[in-house]
């Protein structure tokens, strides 16, 4: 998982990956900032009580409230951004690293469309669910990196393993190595907390699983003698 990560990182100077890292942060930063005005502009409408004192009040609480659940859904964000360009990083990866692999299969704008939207609806819905439970201490990190970092492998492997496996062969890859694609979801998952950094999560993400799927497939073709 690390040599993936560092490998990943290590490719960001890639003109082809930096092309896509300039775009997704482009939009994605005009995606945050249409978020935190949508949820101010809707904070707004529900504060004014006439009472300066509860006025201020709650204002000071739906300040805090907004730059949370903005924070909250950042990575549901960013990934939906991201998710359309994510090919273009994953084919960076197989022509510096593996340009021997057979090309791979390319996803219909409409599917990616539906399975980006998907994914979100999952990760938005999922994340207020548990919203309650992010607030107990000792326990609401550890459930949004374990949250965010199962949904986040989940989707990464999809979008991976679909390019060169059907179906049934990268739900087979998921069940026999769950745990170490998890730890790299938590990994992406938590790049997303921190500035900066989790404006590449989802490139990161992405690029670590080529590397992981590839090192997968080639442990179950050893195993298998082939």
């Amino acid at each position: 998982m690390f040599s993936a990560l560092m490998k990943a990182f290590g490719q960001l100077g890639d003109p082809r990956i930096r092309k896509v890292l300039l775009l997704s942060l482009g939009l994605t930063l005009l995606g945050y900032v249409a978020l935190v005005a949508g949820l101010s502009a809707l904070a707004t409408v529900i504060q004014a009580t006439g009472i300066d004192l509860l006025d201020t009040a709650i204002d000071w609480l739906a300040g805090t409230a907004v730059m949370f659940v903005a924070l909250l859904f950042f990575p549901a964000l960013v990934t939906l951004i991201s998710s359309f360009f994510l090919e273009e990083v994953a084919d960076a990866v197989d022509a510096r690293h593996y340009p021997a692999l057979p090309s791979p299969r390319k996803s219909p704008l409409i599917e990616t469309l539906v399975s980006s939207i998907k994914f979100t609806l999952v990760m938005v819905l999922l994340n207020i669910v548990v919203i309650p439970l992010y607030f107990i201490p000792g326990i609401g990190l550890f459930l949004f990196y374990g949250l965010n970092g199962y949904l986040l492998s989940r989707e990464y492997l999809e979008l991976v393993a679909h390019r060169r496996m059907v179906p049934k062969e990268a739900k087979g890859l998921r069940s026999r190595y769950q745990g170490r694609l998890w730890i790299l979801g938590a990994a992406t998952a938590f790049l997303t907390t921190i500035p900066i950094l989790n404006l590449l999560a989802p490139i990161i993400g992405t690029a670590a699983m080529v590397h992981m799927v590839e090192s997968l497939r080639r442990k179950d073709a050893v195993s298998k003698g082939v």
